[in-house]
């Protein structure tokens, strides 16, 4: 199994998994455009995405997902809630997924299966959900947009090899930032997104053994840098004795590196 993120930010969020024969698409939150030039960078030939998976209802995770799903032929995946949105009303094949289970993607060219686990998150579009992404005894996992941390959450994600984790904002640069307080208070809230602090929280919960690699997502361009998510993941790494843990900060504007779990 592989994964690659393909962007990560406000501005939209997707990454590319395979896994044997069977390609998936976690969130489409780019516009269709810039989605195909990702995909050219990344190799994708035309048709080979057999199913997207959405982690919630806004634009910057879904605006795409429709387009992708019609063009690809791909089975979309997403809360029920959400099927009538104007970004996804345009797949054809469009399959229920609901929080707190666990559902066989298959290839079905050739029968290979991945397994998906959506594990729901407190976040101010509901329901949002979590990715556990599993095949041949290897896990990756996507928990991005997650106001605050969970104990429940991080006991059904743990064993990943690979775990692509938000921290999203400095709470300092927040409040010096241009946002206005409501804005702020959402994403400080119980239902926003995480501070660096909280992320490194929730990666002590998740670090295990089997954790190779930590890709930083959703870095906020104006509440944080790259560079302070960086050292606050590197540092709560060193503390917990994981200095091997190798750690990548996934970018809005480029591909990240097609990473083996």
């Amino acid at each position: 199994m592989h994964v690659q993120t393909l962007s990560s930010g406000s501005e939209g969020n997707a990454t590319l998994v395979r896994a044997g024969e069977v390609s998936i698409l976690v969130d489409a939150g780019l516009t269709a455009r810039k989605l195909y030039d990702r995909f050219e960078d990344a190799r994708i030939t035309p048709r080979l995405i057999d199913h997207v998976l959405v982690t919630h209802g806004h634009l910057d995770h879904c605006r795409s997902a429709g387009i992708i799903g019609k063009r690809q032929e791909a089975i979309v995946h997403c809360a029920e809630n959400i099927m009538r949105n104007k970004a996804l009303v345009r797949a054809p094949k469009l399959a229920v997924l609901r929080p707190g289970t666990r559902v066989q993607l298959e290839n079905i060219k050739t029968g290979d299966k991945v397994g998906v686990q959506a594990v729901p998150v407190p976040h101010d579009c509901d329901p949002t959900v979590a990715f556990r992404i599993d095949h041949e005894e290897r896990v990756m996992v996507v928990l991005t947009d997650i106001g605050e941390p969970r104990a429940e959450v991080a006991e059904q994600l743990r064993g990943a090899h690979v775990l692509l984790l938000e921290f999203n904002y400095d709470p300092d640069m927040l409040d010096r930032g241009p946002y206005p307080e409501q804005l702020r208070r959402r994403i400080r809230g119980g239902r926003g997104h995480l501070s660096n602090d909280q992320a490194a929280t929730v990666l002590e919960s998740l670090v295990g053994p089997e954790l190779h690699t930590l890709v930083i997502l959703h870095v906020s361009s104006k509440n944080n840098t790259h560079e302070i998510a960086f050292e606050t993941a590197r540092r709560k790494l060193d503390e917990l004795g994981y200095e091997h843990v190798a750690v990548h900060v996934a970018s809005q504007h480029e591909i990240g590196p097609n990473l083996a779990v």
